[in-house]
Order: C-alpha cells, then structure tokens, then sequence
C-alpha cells in the first residue's frame, strides 16, 4: 500500500489553532495535569494518537463534578462561588451541604434582629398613644349617705368610679404585681417571653394573653377593641413600649386595676371592693386584696357565685377561687412582696357579703338619687344627660336612720290601713309622700317618694306636685296678716286674738267690702266642714279648730299678694301657687311639695330665718371638688316675733283638746303643726316640727299609671268614710317623729312676744265681764246660719279611744272643721280645687261618724284636719 493511503485524517477547519492551543504549555491549575509540565507531544496517545487529547478533557469534566477543595463548584475548576448566599453549601459533599455554617448562623441572626429592631423603632415612632375608647373612661356616679357611707353607684354605662392610685391600698398593688406581673417595676412594658408564648398561642388558635405584661392589659383595656388579631397585638405591643418608657408606673397600675373587670357587674378596683366586700378600695386587707387579684385571672371561672358554663358552677369556682387566692398570697411571699409572719395570719378565704345589684335603685333609694340629681344638675347648670355619663361624687344630706325610720311609720301604718284585696274599689292607688328637713340648715334628711320606682312607681311622692296642702296653707294668711296688718288695722299687725265670724256659710266680702259673688251672681258663702254655729272666734281658736270662714275673709282683708309674699319668703315656689284671688287660696289650693312645705314650716321654727332646702353638700368629678355646694345662706323671711307666734298658734293645735292635730301629741315633746285636708278628701296633710326638725306629711289617691287623670276621692278608703290629716297622716308624723329624735335633747320654742293690735272683724262683739263669750252677733253682711244644736255633740273630757290611730273613733269634742275648699251654696259660687260641691252638708247622728259629704270625723277626738 503506498505511504499516502497512510496519511493522517484531514484536520477539521480551524484545527491549527486548537492544535496550537494544545500545544502550548499547559497554565497551572487548567487541564488534567495542573502543575506538570506536559510535553509538545503529549497531545499524543501512547502511540502518538488523538486517544491522548480526549483522555485529559474527560478528566477535567471529572474534577469539575468532583469538586475539590479550592475549586469554585458553579464557576468550574479553580473558580469562586459568586452566590450571595452559600447555601448548600458548595464546599461540602452530601449532607454536609445542607448544614449551615457559624457564619451563616450567627449572620442570620443578627439580621434578624437588626429588622425587628428597626421595625419596632419605625412602629413605635409612627404609633400615637390613643385616646381612651369611651368604654375605659365610663363611669358611675357615686351617692353617698350624709355620714359618707356609700348609698349606691348608679347613673354610667358601666358600674366603675376611678380612684388615684392613693386609693389603692399597697396590699393590691403588691398582689397583683406578684401574680401578673413580676418584673412590672423594671421591664419597659413588655416581656418578650411572654410575646412569644403569645404568638405560639394565637398560632394554635389560642388565647393571645397569656403573656401580657401589666402594661399591655392597661393598654388593652383603656385604649384598645376586644378583638384578637395579629394587628390588635402588634398595634398593644407598640403603645405598651411607648407607655413603658414615656408613663409613671403608678399611673400604669392605677390605670389597669382602675378598668380590669372583676365579676357582679364590676369595673374597676372600687366598684369591685363595693361588690364583694361592701367597703371602699382602700379600706381592702391583703387578704381581700389577694382575692380580687385572684378575679383578674378570670371571673367567669374564678367568682364564688359561679360563671357561664359547665365548668363555671359556684362549687368548681369557689375551689379554683380558694387556690388562687392562697396562691397569690405565696407568690408575694417568694418574690418578695409580703413578709412570712404576715403571709401566716391569713388562713381563711375571705368572707364576701352577699351578691347583690350594686345599682339597685329599689326602695327609697331611686328617690333619693332623683332628688340629688336635680339638685345637682340646677347647681352645676348642666343637662341630665352630662351627668349621665359619670364620673361624679355626690355626698348627700340624706341620713340612712332617719330614711328607714320614714319608710317604717308608713309602711306600718299603710299595711294596718290599706287592704286592696278586699276593698280595690276603694284602697287601690293610694299613695303617701313625706320629707323631713333640719329646722336649723334646710337640708333634707329623710324623704318617701313612694313604694319605689322598682315597682313602677316613678313618682316622687315627696316632690310631686298638683296636691293640694288644703288649711296647712291658713298659718301664711295668719302671717301675712301679723306682718302687714289688715284694712282695719290700717297696716299695722293683728295679733291672733283678733275675732272673726266663724258661722258656716257666712258672706264673704271683698277688698271693697262688697260681697263677693258667686258664679251665679248671688253673694259668696264660705262653707264650713261642720254647721256648727261659733259665732265670732279668735284666730288662734279658729287655726286650732281649722274652720274656714275666718281665713276665707282675712285673706281679703288682708290681700292675697301679701300672703303670697309672705309664703314665698319661706320657700314655697310661686309657680306652685293658687293664682286665682278668691277665697279658696286661703284654704290651700296651692300645690307645694312636701319638701317645700316641710321646709317652709322650719322657717317659723327657726323663728323666722329661712334656709333654702338642699340635698348635697358636696360633689367632685373624679375626685376633683366642684363650686357651688355649700350650705344656703340663712336669710330673714319675717320678724321673729311674728314667726314665734305662728308657732304659738300652732302648738295650739296639737296640744288643745280641741286641736285638729292632737294625735302629735304622743310625740312626748313640744310639737307645732297644722293638719289639712281638701273637698271631698282627695289629699290630706300633716305638717309639723319641733326646734329640730321639720316633716310633712301628705295622702292622696291617684292613678299612677294616668298622671292627667287628677286626684281621686279619698272616702271610704281603709273602710273609713273620710280621711283628715289629723289622722293617718299625723299617725305617721308622729312615728317617724319618734324614732327621729330619739336620744335628742327635749327642747321648747322661743316664748312668744305679745304683737299687734286686736282688730276684730265688723260686727264682732266686745267682751264683757259679765259675758267672757260673746254669743254670735252677725252683720247686715254676714248673717250667719241657723244653727243646728242635734249635730253638735259635747266635748268629751277624758279618755281614749280603744282602736288603732288611723280607725274612727268615738266623737267626744265638738269638732274641728278642715276641708280647704271654698263652697257655695247648691245654686254654686267660687269653688274649691273640684270646682264645688253640690249644697250643704247633713250633720251627723249623735256619737256617730258622718257619711260622705258630712262632718265625717271632724267630731273624732276633734279631729276635723
């Protein structure tokens, strides 16, 4: 074979300079050989062949996959991993690829701190503290007795009253720092095992407060929704970082222990010492504190009187209870906040008074309050709703003793007078009213505004208005006339021996002395109770005896601006006066309460200084004192000596056999008073009072549940066919009256100074020796009726009667007459608050009590008021 056939193959294209390349020495750390010096010929097989050029670029693949040390995995043999990140790792084989280096570690770590860092920095700067949500800020107002006591929490959206932190005794805060937080005093408001505990919670689905600081909670509460969500807990940890750093601690704790809810219906750490304890916050003992602290783990679960649920039964609590509570009181001990010695004196779980509603407003309570508030709001010139919404601190001048002493004279008596059952026709809807206020300041001490606006009764009974006071009106014509005299007297005062025509159906006359005109256009004749002929009486007889037609002329005589003048000085408001100028405003168709005219009487007491009624003595708003409570200034409404002799009068009628208010008489002490009672008895009063205390006393019938219907006849109710003040009402005067001044000194009025001139009436007799009673003489302008002797039965001059106080008892006096109306005759005239009656009345049998429309039972003991 020729030598060309033995050629060696074409090169391809481009073949000399690859052929170049491999011939050229070999750089160290390229190639299959690195670091040997490779012979030109060696890009020959053993032979000289190609085998040789293939053997060394297999073998750099072969290292490139092996990877040795000092060899860039992803930038081939001998190149650097440019990853960010080496991870797997590139200089490792098999496992050891997925095991991170120290470097990589401590890096992450740090990074990871370092965006928490500076996220926390970011939050914090961009979060604001909040404003408190409403529900954090809402209060109850606080009522308290006149000795400070609390009566009741009431008026808020929620059962709280704020206290400082001065409040707060050390024991609960010791307790609650032991067992909520420990590192409280020192830790800037978070703990940031207790945030991880959090998230590993709320991750499973949990509860996310397992791990809140004190802080937090405060944060949670005053600030925050209920609401669990990962941004509720982000937005709590950025306002508690804040608060740690920017906020007192004491005002933290305040602020938590203030709104943290405790179970019965309590907010707050004094609403919560009221609840369980009866007492105020910090008055608590570290057992009560441990206690309470005990509830912030959960009232639900840990309240004695049981939670909501299976588990929640009061056994279960009671136990979960008693095992906290002990543990609280070992925690303080092993961090340091209670000594041992002290720890050991508190072995039994404290004592809780029983669950109640700490807003009742039962009872006497809601009028109570009522009364205050209107007080409070006329005082501040604020609106009911401003009140409402809490906060406030109202102390009273109300006395616990004197308000339960009130509500037992007249449930006693109502219970042994009122039986609804057997007489609805008659015993349904009576309702009595009553208030007591100090003779020497004006405050109001004892109110009943009725059986409680519990039971729907929302009137206040003490404070109403639209009930006529009937004769407790005629001590005020009686003033108006000392103090400014009459006609005849030529302005100067009448004394009360003055005598006056007291015949039934005398003409009255006016300013004039014109007779006055009835409705029908014939003259005017005041109707008395009784037909008995008196002929003309003094003043003092006819206040004793409240017969009418005396008053009924002097408030002419003496005119009815000044009497109006004279009631205003001492308390009674104008707007609750008769504004008609007719003889019926004598005999009290004004309307006053029994506040005013409880407190109007004090005013003769107090021999005539007169002390605006109040029911507050002071008030502060979150602890701060507001303006404007002090005590009413005394101010002079008459001359003393006309004061005192009202008293004279007055006591007249209590201690008189013939006195329409001789029942005061068991009082034991001097008593002045004047009963009162309106046609056909549709109210009847008792106002009285003693150098101490003044109280009124009022009786009426109404439909609560039908204000415009007006007040309803009062006849045969507790089976009596008439009802005076004189009685029931003076019955319950005087029990209250009792128990009220018990243990008080026995003290007399002022003796009363002889005053004004005697200015009798036209036609009154003079008084002679021989003749010490003048027998009636009537004018050509008041003749008097004819007398009717059957009808008027002898005094009596001993004994009692022999039935309970309210019953109708034998008639053993010749009667006093009371009914404070104006009457005409049947053809009718200027009428009473009914607007008249329909003709005279019939007198009585003989020793009997009088029908409907009679002299009832103003023959009973002379009792005709």
């Amino acid at each position: 074979m020729s030598e060309h056939r033995r050629k060696p193959p074409q090169q391809p294209q481009g073949g000399g300079r690859a052929a170049s390349r491999r011939a050229a020495p070999q750089r160290p750390g390229r190639g299959a050989a690195a670091g040997r010096d490779v012979p030109m010929d060696s890009r020959s097989g053993p032979h000289g062949g190609p085998q040789s050029s293939q053997s060394s670029r297999a073998e750099t693949r072969r290292a490139v996959q092996r990877g040795p040390a000092g060899r860039g995995r992803a930038g081939g043999k001998g190149r650097p991993d440019k990853r960010l990140v080496n991870y797997p790792r590139s200089d490792k084989d098999g496992w050891l690829r997925f095991m991170p280096s120290w470097k990589l570690v401590s890096g992450t770590v740090l990074g990871f701190f370092a965006v928490i860092i500076a996220g926390a920095g970011i939050g914090i700067a961009m979060v604001n503290t909040p404003d408190a949500n409403k529900a954090a800020k809402a209060q109850n107002n606080v009522f308290y007795w006149q000795d400070g006591s609390q009566m009741v929490a009431t008026g808020g959206s929620m059962n709280r009253q704020i206290v400082p932190i001065d409040k707060i005794p050390l024991s609960m805060r010791n307790a609650v720092i032991a067992a909520e937080n420990e590192s409280f005093e020192t830790d800037k408001g978070v703990d940031p095992m207790g945030i991880a505990r959090a998230v590993v919670n709320m991750a499973k689905g949990g509860s996310t407060q397992g791990g809140s600081t004190i802080t937090q909670q405060y944060v949670k509460n005053t600030y925050l929704d209920s609401n669990q969500t990962l941004k509720r807990k982000v937005t709590e940890l950025f306002i508690a970082i804040k608060l740690g750093v920017s906020e007192e601690k004491d005002k933290v704790l305040a602020g938590y222990l203030n709104t943290a809810y405790y179970g019965r219906d309590a907010y707050g750490i004094q609403a919560a010492a009221r609840a369980y304890f009866g007492k105020d916050s910090e008055k608590l003992d570290p057992s009560e504190s441990a206690f309470l602290a005990s509830m912030l783990k959960g009232p639900n679960l840990y309240n004695p009187d049981g939670g909501i649920g299976s588990a929640a039964t009061p056994r279960l609590n009671e136990e979960r209870a008693k095992k906290r509570w002990a543990w609280v009181l070992d925690r303080e001990v092993a961090v340091g906040r209670m000594d041992p010695t002290e720890r050991a004196k508190y072995t039994q779980f404290p004592e809780r008074i029983e669950a109640e509603q700490v807003r009742s407003l039962s009872g006497q309570t809601g009028y109570l309050v009522e009364t205050a508030k209107q007080y409070v709001t006329k005082t501040l010139h604020i609106s009911a709703d401003d009140l409402a919404r809490g906060g406030y601190q109202i102390h009273t001048t109300f006395e616990k003793p004197k308000v339960d002493a009130l509500v037992k004279a007249v449930e006693d008596t109502r219970n042994g007078f009122i039986n609804e059952k057997e007489r609805p026709e008659y015993d349904t809807f009576v309702q009595f009213g009553a208030a007591s206020v100090d003779v020497n300041t004006g405050a109001i001490v004892a109110l009943y505004g009725g059986p409680g606006m519990d039971k729907k009764y929302f009137n206040n009974n003490a404070n109403t208005s639209g009930v006529p006071v009937g004769s407790t009106w005629k001590p005020y014509v009686l003033a108006a006339a000392m103090e400014y005299g009459t006609k005849k007297s030529k302005g100067e005062g009448i004394s009360a021996d003055s005598k006056y025509n007291a015949n039934d159906k005398t003409v009255i006359n006016d300013r004039d002395g014109k007779p006055l005109l009835g409705k029908d256009g014939t003259p005017f004749r005041q109707k008395n109770e009784s037909e008995k002929a008196y002929g003309y009486v003094t003043l003092n007889e006819a206040m004793e005896k409240s017969i009418n037609v005396p008053f009924a002329q002097l408030v002419f005589d003496v005119g009815h601006s000044k009497v109006r003048d004279v009631a205003a000085s001492t308390g009674i408001l104008k707007d609750s006066m008769d504004p008609n100028d007719n003889a019926s405003f004598a005999l009290g168709t004004s309307t006053p309460s029994a506040i005013r005219m409880a407190d109007s009487y004090a005013t003769f007491a107090a021999s005539g200084t007169h002390h605006e009624p109040y029911s507050v003595t002071s008030v502060e708003k979150n602890g701060t004192p507001l303006p404007g409570f002090e005590a009413p200034k005394a101010q002079r409404a008459m001359d003393n000596s006309v004061a005192d002799n009202i008293t004279k009068v007055l006591k007249n009628v209590v201690e008189s056999p013939e006195g329409t208010g001789i029942k005061a008489q068991k009082l034991g002490r001097p008593v002045a008073g004047k009963t009162g009672t309106t046609d056909k008895n549709k109210s009847a009063w008792f106002v009285g009072y003693t150098p101490q205390l003044s109280t009124a006393v009022t009786l009426f019938r109404s439909d609560p549940s039908k204000p415009d219907q007006g007040l309803l006849s009062m006849n045969h109710v507790g089976n009596i066919d008439s009802i005076h003040g004189g009685d029931i009402p003076a019955t319950i005067w005087t029990e209250y009256m009792k128990e009220a001044l018990k243990g008080k000194p026995v003290k007399d009025f002022p003796e009363a100074q002889d005053i004004g001139v005697v200015a009798d009436a036209p036609g009154a007799p003079t008084p002679t020796p021989a003749a010490p009673t003048p027998s009636p003489s009537a004018s050509q302008s008041t003749p008097p009726a004819s007398p009717s002797p059957s009808g008027s039965p002898s005094p009596s001059k001993g004994g009692k009667p022999s039935c309970p106080p309210w019953k109708l008892c034998p008639p053993d006096s010749s009667g006093g007459t009371d009914t404070g109306t104006s009457t005409g005759t049947s053809s009718g005239a200027n009428g009473g608050p009914d607007g008249g009656t329909t003709g005279a009345p019939s007198p009585p049998a003989s020793g009997k009590p009088g029908r409907p429309g009679g002299t009832s039972w103003g023959t009973s003991l002379g009792t005709g008021g």
